[in-house]
């Protein structure tokens, strides 16, 4: 009936057989046969019908993540001082505990490595809380700092300078558009001491990305700016033009989307001057006013309203 790992039909030798739950048998798919009757179901015994339900009632214990430094893979002792059955426990029980608890509390974190990388992790999830980032960022930053870590690239650097540089290194990475201003904001360091960080880190890690989209810039300009009306359609319409013209191939995005978006607002009637479109893009007015003399120049002829 099995030849190596391989199971066949003693019958007609067929390898195509089905497994019937339901009835506990292996039958043969070509012939019918029975080939094995009494088959123990390995699966669960409960059934689920939504996400929520499969992880309430899966035991099988919390999933990886490289956000926790053992990646949550060790048990903890619980803070509740009760025992199996709920009873409470006797003041030399909960002295006992308590005992076990900080030397669990230690053999967790054993060396300065493990520290570091506590401290680290912890301040990734406080930076990432402060700008509403998904998990999944996290869970980059958190990797990207591991990798620092392993590869003792941060010596004579500060843990912090690694966190900021992580978090902004896995936002650009999954193309979320966020700024050293950003993270500076969220973190105790300066942009500058960031900027540096992301170029350091970035080269040790050999850390390659292409620069944000002009769609990601316009998109979260027009949030920040709440225009309304054609606004958004007029500047998609722009750069998408700007994109075809080898004018603007090496300009920097940033400042492509903030002309393109103060042209548009200026073009569907909205009054705003270029120093407010520069602040909420971060760049000088002058970038602002220079995008939109070239754009005007090469552009005008191209744009219908």
């Amino acid at each position: 009936m099995e030849a190596g790992n391989i199971w066949r039909c003693p019958e007609c030798g067929s390898t195509m057989l089905r497994r019937d739950y339901e009835n506990g048998e292996i039958v043969c798919v070509d012939c019918g046969f029975v080939v094995a009757t009494r088959m123990v179901f390995r699966g669960p015994e409960w059934r689920t019908f939504d996400r929520e339900q499969l992880e309430r009632r899966e035991r099988a214990g919390a999933p990886l993540t490289y956000m926790i430094h053992d990646k949550g893979l060790s048990t903890v002792i619980d803070s509740k001082d009760r025992d199996a059955y709920g009873n409470r426990l006797t003041p030399a029980q909960k002295a006992q505990m308590n005992r076990l608890r900080r030397l669990q509390r230690r053999i967790r974190v054993s060396d300065t490595t493990e520290r570091n990388l506590v401290s680290a992790l912890s301040e990734i999830n406080n930076i990432a809380s402060k700008l509403d980032l998904p998990k999944s960022i996290s869970e980059s930053a958190s990797i990207m700092c591991r990798r620092a870590l392993k590869k003792e690239v941060i010596r004579g650097r500060s843990v912090r300078d690694l966190i900021a540089a992580a978090v902004y290194m896995a936002c650009r990475e999954s193309g979320r558009v966020i700024t050293p201003k950003d993270i500076a904001s969220a973190s105790a360091m300066s942009k500058a001491d960031i900027i540096r960080s992301y170029s350091f880190l970035a080269k040790q890690l050999n850390f390659h990305n292409s620069p944000s989209k002009l769609s990601d810039y316009l998109l979260r300009f027009s949030k920040k700016l709440m225009a309304q009306g054609r606004f958004e359609e007029v500047a998609k319409k722009i750069l998408r033009v700007a994109k075809e013209l080898e004018t603007f191939s090496r300009k920097e995005p940033r400042g492509l989307a903030a002309a393109a978006c103060y042209m548009a607002l200026i073009l569907t009637g909205e009054r705003i001057t270029q120093r407010e479109v520069a602040e909420i893009a971060e760049v000088t007015d002058v970038t602002v006013r220079n995008r939109c003399n070239e754009f005007m120049i090469n552009l005008l002829f191209i744009v219908s309203l």
